[in-house]
């Protein structure tokens, strides 16, 4: 069955309407956040995805928390944070971000300042030295391999395998990286979390097709 649903929220149409809500051109939207207009042209067109740092200057210059980044600002449903509340949806309404060897899909993305965020994840990327650095970002993450295998890599300890039906948990502010294991694609589950009062979801690092770097050690 295919899971891609055009009508569903991508990064770039995200970001797109975060700057019509503004009032910006692509021009000003570009010297407000200090990135080029051909570049942002490209991700609003989903051409192109951005790694977490850059996301996160974007949300930095543009005054708007990161899991603002992650919702779609025109769905009726998104409001404040409330208790008791609660989301169905599949991946039909996720929020689709592809970055080089990933493909995830943000659940419930209606649900504005969440201190979880669950990501259904496709795995493609087979080196770690397709990496132009491990990558960290705040909190924590638990990841559970439904399909295929994975081999984490992390700054502190050796690489290991996991595989369909088991799970890591670790620290995100230690470098880290995952790998599709001895099969074309893996599929996971991964939640992260943060103690922060707005979580920085970390969408992954990777050798983007524009930029040039050394790869991970």
């Amino acid at each position: 069955m295919d899971t891609k649903n055009p009508a569903s929220p991508t990064l770039g149409s995200v970001l797109r309407r975060l700057r019509s809500r503004q009032g910006w051109t692509l021009k000003e939207m570009s010297e407000r956040v200090g990135i080029p207009v051909s570049t942002l042209s490209k991700v609003e067109h989903d051409r192109l995805s951005l790694p977490y740092d850059k996301v996160q200057h974007i949300s930095q210059r543009m005054g708007i928390p990161m899991s603002e980044m992650l919702v779609d600002p025109e769905n009726p449903g998104a409001g404040p944070a409330v208790t008791a509340r609660r989301s169905l949806g599949g991946l039909d309404s996720a929020l689709h971000v592809a970055v080089g060897g990933y493909e995830y899909f943000y659940l419930s993305p209606e649900l504005r300042n969440k201190r979880m965020i669950p990501v259904l994840g496709r795995v493609s990327v087979q080196s770690v030295s397709e990496f132009k650095e491990l990558m960290r970002h705040s909190g924590e993450e638990f990841i559970y391999v439904i399909d295929g295998a994975i081999k984490v890599h992390t700054e502190f300890y050796d690489p290991v395998v996991v595989r369909a039906g088991h799970s890591i948990y670790l620290d995100s502010s230690m470098g880290h990286v995952y790998v599709a294991e001895q099969c074309e694609v893996a599929t996971i589950l991964a939640v992260m979390s943060s103690p922060d009062e707005v979580l920085a979801e970390g969408l992954m690092s990777h050798r983007q097709e524009e930029a040039a770097g050394k790869p991970a050690g």
